[in-house]
């Protein structure tokens, strides 16, 4: 077993790595250039949005209905009909980039926390590189990678944006694992 107190090193150093790594791939590379489009004719239907009320905070789906009213006629006929959509409303102003950045941060930093509890309770001091990186890389591919499938499960994001999610998960997960690797207590 090692403590977490003698894994503060590769946790802050991964954290630190996968933010600038997220930045490049996000800021530099062109892949995730496609990820988001336009809304047709933006100005009216954001001025529609503005005119009826919508708020930050929750998220809405359009037609909304409820269990029981899933199968009457006039909710079939408006899911027929479409659009079908989840939309999330941000607050007004400029993006909050250093919140954003700020929040990503910290969540990287407790994927690396995560990674070094699970590690640090299965593994001990002078554990060979390749088994703290096998550990260290599937746990934070949970952390990373995973989750981003629900959002095509559930939320109808194209599969194609969730894989380059994925992907990018993948690419922190072995970040991750090859600093809690380099960086085992010996």
């Amino acid at each position: 077993m090692v403590p977490i107190s003698a894994l503060w090193m590769p946790i802050l150093l991964s954290a630190v790595i996968v933010f600038v790594a997220s930045s490049i791939l996000h800021m530099v590379l062109p892949y995730h250039k496609s990820d988001y489009r336009k809304l047709p004719e933006e100005d009216r239907v954001v001025d529609a949005l503005r005119a009826a009320g919508v708020t930050p905070g929750p998220v809405y789906h359009f037609p909304h209905t409820t269990h029981k009213d899933m199968k009457s006629s006039e909710v079939v006929e408006k899911f027929k009909r479409g659009p079908i959509g989840l939309l999330t409303v941000m607050p007004s102003g400029p993006p909050a980039m250093g919140k954003y950045l700020g929040l990503w941060f910290v969540y990287c930093v407790v994927v690396s926390i995560l990674v070094a509890i699970v590690a640090g309770t299965t593994l001990s001091p002078g554990t060979r590189y390749p088994v703290v990186f096998h550990l260290a890389a599937l746990t934070a591919l949970l952390g990373y990678a995973v989750g981003h499938l629900q959002d095509s499960i559930w939320k109808g994001q194209a599969w194609s944006v969730t894989f380059k999610h994925v992907v990018d998960g993948f690419i922190y997960a072995l970040l991750t694992a090859g600093t809690f690797g380099w960086l085992w207590p010996r």
